[in-house]
């Protein structure tokens, strides 16, 4: 093994813990002015692990009901695409 697979590898386990250890729970607290956009965004951003864990367990979502409306959802939907548009695919286009 090189040491790029390795990285690599490490990487990849790095990243699994990180997004593990941020999954979304149950709602204990209830905001008066209900989930803004950097919460709608970072709910986009670990949807994939929330998801996961949702078909497990009923008391975690993957949608905050308690959000203050279209900038909640503007920041969801640019977490969720996030990874799979521009951003990540920015380091792809530069390599080639």
């Amino acid at each position: 093994m090189n040491r790029r697979h390795v990285a690599r590898i490490a990487l990849g386990t790095a990243l699994l813990l990180v997004l593990g250890a941020c999954a979304a729970g149950a709602n204990t607290s209830v905001e008066d002015s209900g989930a803004g956009f950097w919460l709608g965004f970072w709910q986009g951003i670990i949807i994939p692990v929330t998801f996961v864990i949702s078909l497990f367990n009923d008391n975690v979502s993957i949608y905050e009901v308690n959000n203050n409306g279209n900038w909640y959802d503007f920041g969801f939907m640019l977490g969720i695409a996030g990874p799979f548009s521009g951003i990540a695919g920015g380091s792809a286009a530069a390599r080639r």
